[in-house]
């Protein structure tokens, strides 16, 4: 059985990174990330920090812009709107949630696709979908990145996401199907779920409920890649139950260090990406 290391991974792919903008820099562009807090939500200012210290290590300029929660929707509209027509800002990520009053979507929608570094915009899911270039959802882009650099195979396989969110099992169902594995989305309303799980070859599960999948679930010899990261009253626990179905698994990923670090990694890279194309127009 292997441990999938997302926290060493991230690692060597920041070191690239590092290389990436400083030869960027050498051309006169400074990948620049803002990010917009609104609220004090503390599970965000917690992503928040992580992904200015990922800024830091990797040497995108980073500025977070702390918003209250008070904070109308048309303000914060306001902010993305200039911060579009800004060409020294490459990414614009709003942490989510959001407080009440402020249409989720609606704030999305309004980032600019060219500076759509979280992957969100329905420009970019639609782009992912149709086969185009575009951002990645960074779990699912950090996912794939983990499968290729442990040289999992993934073409002709069977794949199975548990989950349906906009943000992690539709893209990522999608980036799977682009690799020419066959895929199936299980989720609420799927019937007799241990049955298609343990169909899997490679079984990505994301839908927030400590410890879903259990041992019977899993197919010997399954790469299982584990998206959650639930508070127990014991610590962390992810959506697949570890000790169990790491005694059946061929590959399997930790919670926490597993598919963490690899999100935020994947965000920085989308910012970098996003600079590079903003200099070659």
């Amino acid at each position: 059985m292997q441990i999938l290391d997302g926290k060493e991974t991230a690692r060597q792919i920041r070191q690239e990174l590092e290389a990436e903008t400083a030869a960027l820099k050498a051309q006169g562009v400074e990948p620049a990330l803002t990010v917009i807090l609104v609220g004090d939500d503390p599970a965000s200012q917690i992503y928040v920090r992580n992904k200015e210290r990922g800024c830091r290590q990797v040497g995108i300029k980073s500025n977070t812009i702390r918003l209250p929660k008070e904070t109308t929707e048309a303000e914060l509209l306001g902010l993305i709107e200039r911060l579009n027509n800004d060409p020294l800002v490459h990414g614009i990520l709003v942490q989510l949630p959001l407080p009440g009053g402020i249409a989720q979507q609606k704030v999305i929608d309004a980032i600019s696709p060219a500076k759509d570094v979280d992957g969100f915009h329905p420009i970019s899911l639609g782009r992912l979908l149709i086969g185009q270039d575009g951002f990645r959802s960074c779990t699912p882009y950090g996912i794939m990145e983990l499968l290729h650099r442990y040289g999992i195979p993934i073409s002709g396989r069977e794949a199975v996401v548990v989950g349906r969110s906009n943000n992690v099992g539709k893209p990522m169902a999608a980036l799977l199907l682009a690799e020419n594995a066959t895929v199936t989305v299980c989720h609420s309303q799927t019937r007799e779920l241990a049955e298609v799980t343990r169909r899997a070859d490679i079984l990505v599960v994301a839908v927030g409920k400590a410890k879903l999948v259990t041992r019977q679930m899993v197919k010997p010899g399954a790469v299982v890649i584990d998206v959650g990261m639930n508070r127990t009253e014991s610590g962390l626990s992810g959506d697949v139950d570890f000790a169990e179905v790491k005694e059946v698994a061929a590959a399997i990923t930790p919670v926490p260090g597993g598919v963490g670090p690899m999100t935020v990694t994947m965000l920085l890279a989308n910012t970098v990406r996003a600079a590079g194309r903003a200099h070659c127009g």
